[in-house]
């Protein structure tokens, strides 16, 4: 049975609370003498779910500056659609596919947009279908508010994320190079290590990679070593690798069982076309020599290898990899190329001064983001904060390091823009 309450609000009014266990109907019959005589005003409905209250509302949930700049990025889109359209644009192969290009990158953008404007609407319906007298009506107005809200505070995130600037690198292949530090002959053997390390994590990503140059070292490892690694968004992974890496253990050499601490530095440079970096010819002293080593007719008989210098930075390249002349030299000009354009981009970060944890892609040599510990069986990556087991890293598998990298960094840069709330 329904209950009633009379409260005291004013000399000339009262509060009615009416309490029924499910129908409306119920409680009629209390209410029909109260509005007989006028003195019933409307009832109040309950309030919306809790959720909807939250940092203003959930259809405020991305500002107004983030939606403006979706909108502009989707603007974009339909004006590169209408390219396509274009005969000129279709004449040429190379400008439809640079226009496919552009306009791909922004699909994902485009269909968030979309989906968070769908939300909104279902937001408003669910809102208005709240203010229906009917309480099963309100009820399922309810649970699709809360449902909707829950959605758009996914989506949220995702939308945040699409707004930042993409590194122009990201999709290119790189040379990665590694060179031995302090530590002697162990820390030639390192390298030789990190070179199986990253050989294995580019197997397990479907890329193609293959030793472009290398020294060898008496000990048994390598002083330094360049991987040429091709496939899908090669840099927008790797490029979280440049720096300092260092191993903690007992070397092969060690009799007395100290634990020994080396390093090696791994840089990561991103595949340049010839435009974009001029050299000159007279810049660049070039020599042809006997490749050396075992194996192969041509072997030291032919003058297949070339030893490059750049003059002007010093840059020395000895490129033995392929077996002819022509081969090498286009080769030791594309790794050249690479690293004058890792030499400029370095300079231009110098000078802006970015003050962002993750420095990505800087490849600084006195960045020191990983310790491998032998004796504990941990990885520390010290950007992170983080623990990982040694077992796994050393067999390739540093997938999860590099996704929570790459979250690390997204957390960053939407602080820069003042999108991280």
């Amino acid at each position: 049975l329904p209950v009633a309450c009379f409260l005291p609000r004013s000399s000339s009014r009262v509060q009615l609370l009416v309490a029924a266990p499910s129908s409306q109907l119920m409680a009629g019959p209390l209410l029909l003498p109260l509005i007989a005589h006028g003195w019933l005003a409307a009832p109040r409905a309950p309030p919306l779910p809790a959720m909807c209250s939250r940092r203003g509302g959930a259809a405020v949930m991305v500002d107004a500056f983030v939606l403006d700049r979706l909108r502009e990025m989707r603007k974009v889109h339909d004006e590169l659609g209408a390219q396509l359209e274009d005969p000129a644009v279709q004449a040429n192969v190379e400008e439809m596919l640079r226009v496919s290009r552009e306009r791909s990158k922004l699909d994902s953008t485009v269909e968030a947009l979309a989906e968070w404007e769908s939300l909104e609407q279902r937001l408003e319906e669910g809102k208005e279908l709240f203010n229906e007298e009917d309480a099963e009506l309100r009820e399922m107005a309810r649970a699709e508010i809360r449902e909707v809200e829950e959605a758009m505070e996914a989506l949220d995130g995702r939308l945040k994320l699409l707004l930042l600037p993409t590194d122009p690198n990201d999709d290119k292949n790189v040379m990665f190079e590694i060179r031995a530090g302090t530590g002697g002959d162990e820390a030639a053997i390192w390298a030789n290590d990190l070179l199986s390390l990253y050989s294995r994590y580019a197997q397990s990503q479907g890329w193609q990679s293959r030793v472009v140059s290398a020294s060898d070292s008496d000990a048994g490892g390598v002083r330094d070593a360049t991987l040429e690694i091709k496939g899908e968004s090669v840099y927008s992974k790797l490029k979280f690798e440049a720096g300092v890496h260092r191993v903690q253990r007992v070397p092969a050499t060690e009799t007395q069982g100290r634990v020994h601490t080396s390093t090696a530095t791994v840089a990561i440079m991103p595949e340049v076309d010839e435009v974009a970096v001029e050299i000159k010819p007279g810049d660049i002293e070039m020599h042809a020599a006997r490749s050396g080593g075992a194996g192969g007719q041509n072997v030291n008989k032919v003058e297949t290898a070339i030893d490059l210098t750049h003059k002007p930075t010093g840059i020395r390249l000895f490129v033995t990899q392929e077996r002819s002349q022509l081969k090498n030299k286009e080769l030791a000009l594309q790794m050249l190329r690479a690293k004058l354009y890792q030499m400029q981009v370095e300079e231009q970060q110098a000078a802006v001064a970015s003050q962002r944890k993750m420095q990505v892609g800087t490849g600084s040599r006195s960045e020191k983001i990983r310790t491998y510990n032998y004796k504990d069986s941990r990885c520390t990556d010290h950007r992170l904060g983080s623990n990982f087991a040694l077992d796994g890293v050393l067999t390739g598998q540093i997938e999860p390091i590099i996704q929570q990298c790459i979250a690390l960094d997204e957390q960053e840069r939407l602080k820069e823009l003042g999108l991280d709330q």
